[in-house]
């Protein structure tokens, strides 16, 4: 048992570290190849911070084991916003940005009612994988237009992108990129032996595994660096980088496992998990609309609503 929780633990440390020199070699082959900042922080950087998610989905799905694939995306996005900006807001209240409103909760709400639809049969194909990546792609596209066209920072919160290239050359920008698909292989490989083992150990169904401890692993960096921020009172990570993390979460890693793999979805899924990621979701807007901030009264209903979750899968 131990060394199956030192897999775990293992499988998600090389996840994080391994998304981190991802980003880090992308961004400055991206740089170096004069493309604009706001391109690379909507593609180049917002895939890359999934990576971990999408590397453990498409490797579950391979091995034949559907019920992680899916349970890691459908627990992240229920963990994002209800444990993630649960606890950040009880630290620090969040400002929200209009376009968080306007544009990035209603495309979260469409990815997640299609992704219910498509699941309806009980499995995800390659044709509805393909659907909802474009989806993806169109929704990507459309902000990058509007920012060029508005000049308006806030429709996409982009990183310090110089400090992530200067005075870097491009084979330590491609060293970069290697060491972190080596580490997101072999630490999503690793994290998935693990799981699979802990769950045939206690007789614990693969589909809680998924929802609860990869999940919650794969959402560990955006724990960190929100309470972190939070902490801080820095603003610099705000409720639409979570919710832009839920959209990829379906769009991208749900539709490009698909593609590869058709995913069949557990009945428990769409009975409870996906109602509940749905409904958080529905409850996060009031909770946005009121003062333009998410409080700590909202945090501690969202932090109560994740505990309460949490117990029903047991």
């Amino acid at each position: 048992m131990f060394l199956n929780i030192l897999l775990i633990v293992l499988g998600l440390a090389l996840l994080i570290a391994g998304g981190e020199f991802l980003v880090k070699g992308a961004v400055g082959i991206a740089a170096k190849a004069k493309l604009s900042k706001l391109v690379i922080g909507m593609t180049v950087v917002s895939f890359g911070t999934s990576s971990p998610e999408l590397l453990v989905s498409l490797q579950s799905a391979s091995e034949g084991l559907p019920e992680l694939a899916i349970g890691n995306v459908v627990g992240s996005n229920i963990a994002n916003l209800a444990l993630v900006l649960g606890v950040t807001v009880l630290i620090f209240p969040m400002p929200v940005a209009r376009n968080t409103i306007r544009y990035d909760w209603p495309m979260m709400m469409v990815a997640s009612v299609l992704f219910y639809v498509f699941a309806i049969d009980l499995e995800v194909n390659r044709w509805e994988g393909l659907v909802m990546f474009s989806i993806l792609i169109a929704f990507i596209t459309y902000i990058i237009i509007k920012s060029r066209k508005s000049s308006d920072s806030s429709v996409v919160d982009l990183p310090e992108i110089e400090e992530m290239t200067k005075k870097i050359s491009t084979g330590k920008h491609l060293l970069y990129l290697g060491i972190g698909l080596a580490g997101l292989y072999f630490g999503s490989t690793w994290l998935i032996d693990g799981a699979k083992a802990i769950a045939e150990d206690f007789g614990i169904s693969k589909h809680v595994i998924g929802i609860t401890i990869i999940a919650f692993g794969t959402s560990v960096p955006e724990l960190a660096t929100s309470v972190v921020a939070a902490y801080k009172k820095e603003t610099d990570i705000s409720v639409g980088n979570l919710v832009g993390s839920n959209i990829f979460n379906i769009l991208a890693v749900l539709g490009l496992t698909s593609i590869v793999n058709p995913i069949p979805i557990e009945e428990i899924v769409m009975s409870w998990d996906i109602l509940w990621m749905i409904g958080i979701s529905l409850l996060l807007l009031p909770m946005m609309v009121f003062r333009r901030k998410v409080g700590r009264l909202s945090g501690f209903i969202l932090l109560a609503l994740y505990i309460t979750y949490i117990i029903t899968l047991f």
